[in-house]
């Protein structure tokens, strides 16, 4: 330490930043399950389950401020008896330079057999829309937690169906962004030990790419337990409808630690650079906390393997001051 005589210039000054009012860190938000996240022309954009008619979106040129932005509804099923109710896992993706955003709800707020996935189209440049329903791509079946995946110049969907005693992650070409084309595909089971805790559940899938390599993100185990976690699966042949196309880690990427409990439904997105990757998921800071409105939204930077495959790391205890990503 060196100490200098006071000249009265601002160079001499001490500036004293609140990093706890300011500063990044987790939680990102309270009630946050099934988080998403992008990065468009400015602003970070995010959205989470509600549990209710609407889907609601809040937006913020940082990240950090995501935590006090106030929440828009941008879309509300209230009358309308099929997906009225229960809405679930939103995501909002950008296709063809049109924003689509996918959602999960049904028609009950207590017996979830009725729940679907609907698309919409935003009818502006911007992820909070407005919005117009295009469809209900599979009305028939049970189906959740949707997302989609470009390969060679084709759309398809990621979701997840019980078949039997295992709840799946399953994949169907698709036309356009709101109507499904073929018969699905199931590209991943719950096999493992690390998949079956509380029930057999695969879930939540989301596509991560770099380096001309496709992964894909998935939610293993019960939500309803500590040891709902984060496994991976990659791309490994052409074609992304054949079940042998896809290869799955066989240790989980995420999983709980640090106070954080449940760790899973994730969403990647881009620093506002393009330089980086992040993770967003929802975690639990309670043992005893389940699938309800205790999981909060988190947020941290995704590292890489020499092997090329992404590291997540381990989840980043609660007020833990985080490095903005590149760009801010």
């Amino acid at each position: 330490m060196s100490q200098y005589d006071d000249n009265g210039l601002d160079a001499q000054r001490w500036h004293l930043i609140p990093v706890g009012a300011d500063g990044l860190s987790n939680p990102i938000r309270s009630n946050g399950a099934d988080p998403w996240i992008q990065y468009w022309d400015g602003y970070y954009y995010l959205s989470t389950t509600t549990w209710n008619s609407t889907v609601i979106m809040r937006r913020s040129p940082t990240l950090a401020g995501l935590k006090t932005a106030q929440d828009q509804v941008v879309w509300d099923d209230a009358g309308v008896a099929s997906r009225c109710c229960s809405h679930w896992a939103p995501e909002f993706h950008r296709i063809g330079g049109t924003w689509y955003l996918t959602y999960t709800s049904g028609n009950s707020q207590t017996n979830f057999d009725g729940q679907r996935i609907h698309v919409l189209r935003s009818t502006s440049d911007t992820p909070m829309g407005p919005y117009e329903f295009m469809g209900t791509p599979m009305p028939n079946r049970w189906n959740i937690d949707s997302s989609y995946l470009e390969h060679n110049g084709n759309l398809y969907l990621l979701f997840s169906e019980w078949i039997g005693a295992d709840q799946t992650n399953r994949i169907v070409r698709m036309s356009n962004p709101w109507t499904t084309t073929g018969s699905p595909a199931t590209i991943s089971t719950p096999t493992y030990s690390w998949e079956t805790q509380g029930a057999r559940v695969n879930e939540g899938a989301a596509v991560l790419k770099r380096n001309g390599r496709t992964f894909v993100s998935f939610s293993a185990s019960s939500c309803n337990t500590p040891d709902y976690k984060l496994g991976l699966l990659e791309l490994t042949g052409s074609d992304p409808m054949s079940p042998s196309a896809w290869t799955k880690q066989s240790t989980p990427v995420l999983q709980r630690g640090n106070g954080v409990y449940g760790p899973g439904h994730n969403g990647f997105f881009k620093s506002p650079d393009g330089t980086e990757d992040w993770l967003v998921y929802h975690g639990n800071p309670s043992a005893d906390d389940g699938c309800g409105a205790t999981r909060q939204t988190r947020v941290q930077k995704i590292t890489w393997n020499s092997n090329g495959t992404p590291n997540f790391g381990t989840p980043v205890p609660s007020g833990q001051v985080l490095t903005p990503p590149s760009g801010e």
